[in-house]
């Protein structure tokens, strides 16, 4: 498992390869996590004891945005900011439509 992290925790996990257009050099940037979990236990009404144990793990990338290199600045373009903000307002919109139609208990 270890050789696994160092394949995938590298910078090219998070950093894509750079693409030159029009003057300007764009390099994808990615979110990157990872988890792990592990346990034991046993169970006293098995021959064995039942015992045993696991291991396991996971990593997401995720695109994050993209840097825009030019001459005179380089900027952050992150992706997705605007889905969510979006969704937060529509999801308060149908929440507070929502509490101002309930029946009222006198």
């Amino acid at each position: 498992m270890v050789d696994r992290l160092h394949a995938t925790g590298n910078v090219k996990t998070v950093f894509g390869e750079p693409v030159e257009a029009k003057g300007r050099t764009i390099i994808p940037v990615a979110k990157v996590a990872y988890s792990f979990a592990g346990g034991a236990g046993g169970s006293a009404k098995s021959e064995d004891g039942g015992k045993g144990h696991g291991v396991g793990g996971g990593i997401i990338v995720r695109p994050a945005g993209v840097l825009e290199i030019r001459d005179d600045a380089t900027e952050f373009i992150p992706f997705g900011e605007h889905k969510k903000l979006i969704g937060a307002l529509f999801l308060g919109l149908l929440l507070g439509a929502w509490l101002t139609r309930r029946p009222r208990k006198s």
